[in-house]
């Protein structure tokens, strides 16, 4: 499987993005995709995933109600809608996947196998 991210770009706060993540080879029904952020200097922080069967999300608390994910199986592609952006919401944005996550390892990015590039979002304020 291979991750292809995009979609970032610079945004004033308060506006939306939404990123992409196409995967070349289909996924099979076991993967969870995730999308992680990165700033320099820290570790890759979970944002959200989606199960590939089926249609639980899972969240950060710091994201909930703004972040959105979500996937069309046809097109092998994950979506993460983010609105009213903020400056703290500045990072590389990863995707990832990973087969038979359960929900204990979802949030955690050593559990995923596969990873996009990451694509850059820079808040302005």
């Amino acid at each position: 499987v291979q991750l292809q991210a995009c979609g970032g770009g610079l945004v004033q706060a308060g506006g939306s993005l939404r990123l992409s993540c196409a995967a070349s080879g289909r996924p099979d029904s076991s993967y969870t995709t995730a999308w992680f952020r990165q700033t320099p200097g820290k570790g890759r922080e979970f944002v959200a995933a989606i199960r590939w069967r089926g249609s639980t999300t899972y969240y950060a608390n710091s994201v909930e109600g703004r972040f959105t994910i979500s996937r069309d199986n046809a097109e092998n592609t994950v979506y993460l809608r983010i609105n009213s952006l903020k400056p703290e919401d500045t990072a590389v944005y990863y995707c990832a996947a990973g087969p038979r996550l359960i929900t204990s390892s979802i949030r955690s990015a050593t559990m995923y196998n596969y990873w996009g590039q990451g694509t850059q979002v820079t808040v302005s304020s």
